[in-house]
């Protein structure tokens, strides 16, 4: 019998349309032009053949032959490596070790208290919302630093942190005005064509260019 992967005859990526790791493995796969199907699902009832390709029924969820990946990083380091040009990642394994470090970070840092406000109810939100927005506004001096995050050149970091940045309005956090290094980095980010290319429906209704705005 067939199984769900080897009936996929191009690479196939399952994703809700409001997830962020859903949302930054897009982003790579539109800056780095990657033909691939894109299906949307909705989360609390995932279909059949996205249960079959992962017991966890998570997204994203990517399918490239016989190969199956359901973590975002993993993806996301994958669709680079298996397309090299334009490259998102250093070429120098230290380079390279960094950046998957910060990935790490903002990924332990940042968005898991994304994730928490997103589960919680309003009120229990107020503290996560308020941990992430204190960070983000600690961390100004390095998002001013340079063009792109501690870097020169747009990489994997970039497409790692983008929809974090565009989902802020939505959950509630503002910038102050002395925030204009995260708001002019955002801005560099979401004006990308990948970017713009990789926002769903339901995404572009986030209200992320909010962000762009000066705070209070």
């Amino acid at each position: 019998m067939a199984t769900a992967a080897s009936r996929k005859s191009v690479m196939t990526i399952y994703c809700s349309p409001t997830c962020a790791y859903s949302h930054r493995t897009r982003f790579v796969l539109y800056e780095k032009g990657i033909s691939a199907d894109i299906e949307f699902i909705d989360v609390a009832q995932p279909p059949d053949d996205l249960l079959e390709l992962n017991p966890y029924g998570s997204t994203p969820t990517m399918v490239d032959r016989d190969l199956v990946l359901y973590d975002s990083r993993i993806i996301m380091e994958y669709l680079d490596e298996r397309f090299p040009h334009p490259p998102l990642h250093p070429m120098d394994p230290v380079s390279r070790a960094r950046a998957r470090m910060l990935v790490h970070r903002i990924d332990q840092d940042w968005y898991a208290l994304l994730d928490e406000i997103e589960r919680s109810a309003d009120k229990k939100a107020a503290k996560p919302r308020k941990t992430l927005r204190d960070s983000l506004i600690a961390a100004i001096p390095v998002f001013g630093a340079k063009p792109f995050f501690l870097s020169e050149e747009f990489s994997l970091v970039d497409c790692a942190l983008a929809p974090l940045l565009w989902r802020l309005s939505a959950v509630g956090i503002d910038l102050p005005k002395n925030a204009d290094p995260i708001r002019d980095y955002a801005n560099r980010l979401f004006a990308r064509d990948g970017f713009q290319a990789s926002l769903s429906d339901q995404e572009r209704e986030l209200g992320g260019a909010g962000i762009m705005q000066t705070g209070t």
